[in-house]
């Protein structure tokens, strides 16, 4: 191996290194695993390129029922058979983009979003190959392309957007808009794809963003999960006025 290969293989292995221990300070095991909502899970595949971070993203195909045409990460509902998130978020990966569960380096489970069919979606955070090919399964997948992951710390194209929460009131969510050279494209990310993608950046980074978040950045777990069972409790009041 060249001294410049090697040394490209020790920076890798500092960053993915560093990266690995702060995540599992933010790892909530099964802890909301419990909660009587139906389940989902998204895999947050990270990649070590030109030595930074990125994460890899996938558009979901046009001929899709729901949300077709938009930027997600690879993932979808729990099936009878998956064993815990974990193996739902491995299973979804490989049938969307042709990755084998035993190549991702799982290292946590982050807190839970919950979308807008009331699902709980949770976001499992995994190292990839930088060799990894997709193979984007036609039928659920239209593309397939990576961001670095400082993008959504300090992003080039961002606003926010008015929408109303699973619990019926008025809410903001992050919009980014990345321009990717290779593709040649601009994709929108945005939803609850960009409020995972946001809190893995902050997580890693550990560092203000260029816009406003709202976690308190000094106590972000806590914060987090704060935000998610307020997020919880009015969905759980809004099901009981239906009532």
């Amino acid at each position: 191996m060249a001294a410049a290969e090697r040394e490209g293989e020790l920076e890798r292995r500092s960053l993915k290194e560093k990266a690995r221990l702060r995540l599992r300070e933010f790892d909530v095991g099964d802890r909301f695993s419990r909660l009587p909502l139906p389940r989902a899970s998204v895999l947050l595949p990270l990649v070590v390129r030109e030595g930074r971070l990125h994460l890899l993203l996938t558009v979901r195909s046009m001929q899709l029922r729901r949300s077709p045409g938009q930027v997600c990460f690879p993932g979808g509902k729990r099936e009878a058979t998956d064993k815990d998130e974990i193996d739902t978020a491995l299973r979804e990966a490989k049938e969307e983009v042709g990755l084998q569960p035993e190549k991702v380096e799982v290292i946590c489970r982050l807190v839970p979003g919950i979308d807008k069919m009331n699902h709980l979606v949770t976001p499992v955070v995994g190292f990839i190959e930088d060799t990894f090919q997709a193979t984007p399964n036609p039928d659920e997948v239209s593309d397939v392309f990576v961001v670095p992951l400082e993008y959504f710390v300090k992003p080039l194209n961002y606003k926010t957007v008015p929408y109303k929460s699973s619990s019926g009131s008025l809410a903001w969510m992050h919009s980014f808009t990345y321009d990717d050279q290779e593709h040649k494209m601009s994709f929108r990310i945005w939803g609850l794809t960009a409020h995972f993608a946001v809190f893995l950046a902050l997580v890693i980074f550990g560092e203000r963003p260029t816009y406003e978040v709202d976690y308190d950045l000094d106590n972000l777990l806590s914060s987090a999960e704060d935000n998610f069972w307020n997020l919880y409790a009015s969905l759980h009041e809004r099901k009981k006025s239906n009532l």
